[in-house]
């Protein structure tokens, strides 16, 4: 059995829960403006057609967008989605490297605002924009 090819500076992701479960091995890469979750597609995440499904690419977006707001609020105990767009562009297929790409845009004391795209191989294949509400500790 071959090991799949993984982007450099990407490592498995440690905050796993019981929807992403089944999706593993997840991978993430940390950067100073966001966060990257990054997974090898397999017949796990795709439709009856064979691509991804948009489903997945929905909940890794907001996943990774809640991940970047919460590393830039340091005060905050957690994040709530308020309002999640995710506009598809194309698809993403067995094999191919799918890659959420997060960038926090704007924090504040209540709410956070982050933007994605997602890369299928480098492709872009998605783009979502995310409002999240902060939870004070």
């Amino acid at each position: 059995m071959t090991v799949p090819f993984i982007p450099e500076g990407f490592q498995p992701h440690t905050r796993r829960s019981g929807l992403t479960d089944p999706w593993e091995p997840i991978y993430s890469k940390r950067c100073s403006d966001g966060l990257s979750l990054g997974l090898r597609a397999g017949q796990a995440h795709t439709n009856s057609r064979g691509f991804v499904h948009g489903g997945l690419i929905s909940a890794l977006a907001d996943n990774a967008m809640g991940l970047s707001c919460a590393q830039r609020l340091a005060a905050a105990s957690g994040l709530v989605t308020v309002n999640l767009n995710v506009d598809f562009l194309g698809t993403a297929s067995i094999d191919q490297w799918l890659e959420v790409r997060a960038t926090t845009i704007k924090t504040g004391r209540s709410l956070c605002f982050a933007e994605a795209v997602i890369l299928a191989d480098n492709t872009p294949c998605a783009r979502a924009s995310a409002v999240f509400k902060v939870i004070s500790n």
